[in-house]
């Protein structure tokens, strides 16, 4: 039995000596059976590596490149093999988006003060010099860092106002260029559809409907509000609106802070696209409504700006007042005297009216009515004007009063 046993344990191990050797010299067959690459392969390889790329740079990423110092910027372009106009273009166009940004948000230009009826001439000068500033920075940094003739006409530095607008500030300026450039497709589609309505008008003899020009204008806003946020909407809606425009010419002389003014704009600019849209024409019901529309629009004003302000206010929508204003500040009549000039101007002209719609006078009892009038007005104002002032203001005192 021991025999037995001894014999199988043998024969068992002999096949395992067997499979090894079998499957070990099938392996090595396939080894040696790989064919070798051919020799061109290498030759291939070998000429590449003898090209003018520089092999540490291979798998260069570009925040190797890139630096925040432009010196150290150029030097990086140069060692991985850049040209040297493409060295340029990427430089100027670098430095050129920087400067619009500095320009978009560190200068000062007349429409960022909404609030304001007449421009500030100081603020306008300012605005100038910065510009002129900026620009001289900008063309002596990239003579520095590029050498003299750095100029390329092919890449002229773009506008900074276009189709009327000026998306600078700090709101506005600070707008992707993706939103700016929409804003003024927006913008220039809108004037492109006015300019389009009002010249068919023209051509059919007819004058443009105030109502299909606020339609076309509100068409604007509903793309506007789509790219911009509601502070950017408002601010550009302070700049560019036509309820902002009408708000400046009615409060000129009243000198509103921005506060008071945005605090206007947003109690009056509802009802104004109200009126504008759908209340437009001779329809009685349509008129009516729009009465209402404006009573609320002066309830909502009155109260935004207070009893005496709103007074002040309605003082100024009276043309007379504003031609009083004006001469006064002509002869340098001091500003609290507009005013009593303006009332002595109003009790005038009620009695020029008087005397030319009297149909019991005879055209010469008229005129020397007319005479009379205007002399009593010179004598009032020599009660209030000291004599250098009435000097200057003495030919106006016979020159007809506004009807």
């Amino acid at each position: 039995m021991r025999w037995r046993f001894l014999f199988i344990v043998l024969a068992t191990l002999n096949l395992i000596f067997a499979a090894i050797w079998f499957f070990t010299r099938g392996t090595l067959v396939t080894t040696v059976a790989v064919p070798e690459v051919p020799d061109i392969d290498s030759q291939f390889n070998r000429a590449r590596t003898k090209t003018n790329v520089v092999v540490r740079r291979q798998y260069f990423s570009w925040q190797e490149v890139e630096s925040n110092d432009y010196v150290t910027y150029i030097k990086n372009l140069r060692e991985i093999g850049c040209p040297t106009s493409t060295i340029r273009d990427i430089i100027v166009a670098d430095v050129n988006a920087l400067y619009a940004h500095r320009r978009a948000t560190e200068v000062v230009s007349a429409d960022h003060q909404w609030w304001r009826s007449v421009p500030d001439l100081d603020a306008v000068q300012q605005a100038s010099e910065k510009l002129k500033s900026l620009e001289d920075e900008r063309r002596q940094l990239l003579t520095r860092l590029l050498g003299p003739g750095w100029e390329n006409p092919i890449n002229p530095t773009p506008p900074a106002v276009r189709t009327g607008i000026s998306l600078t500030g700090p709101v506005l300026g600070e707008l992707p260029s993706q939103t700016k450039e929409r804003v003024y497709e927006i913008a220039a589609l809108t004037q492109q559809k006015i300019d389009a309505y009002q010249e068919a008008q023209k051509l059919e003899g007819k004058e443009a409907d105030p109502q299909e020009l606020a339609k076309l204008r509100q068409e604007s806003r509903i793309e506007l509000a789509k790219v911009l946020t509601p502070p950017q909407m408002e601010e550009f809606l302070l700049r560019y609106s036509s309820t902002a425009f009408q708000l400046r010419d009615e409060l000129q002389g009243l000198d509103l802070t921005p506060e008071q003014f945005r605090a206007l704009f947003r109690a009056r600019d509802p009802s104004d696209q109200q009126m504008d849209i759908y209340y437009a024409g001779d329809d009685p019901a349509l008129l009516r409504r729009k009465k209402e529309l404006e009573a609320g629009r002066d309830a909502a004003m009155q109260e935004t700006m207070g009893k005496e302000r709103y007074a002040e206010y309605k003082l100024y929508q009276d043309p007379l007042y504003r031609q009083s204003q004006a001469t006064a500040e002509q002869v340098g009549a001091p500003p609290a005297l507009v005013k009593p000039i303006y009332e002595i101007n109003q009790l005038t002209q009620k009695e020029l009216q008087r005397i030319r719609f009297d149909t019991t006078l005879t055209d010469d009892e008229k005129l020397d009515a007319l005479a009379a009038a205007q002399a009593e007005r010179a004598k009032s104002l020599q009660k209030i004007l000291t004599p250098e002032v009435l000097q200057k203001f003495q030919p106006r005192t016979n020159s007809p009063i506004a009807e």
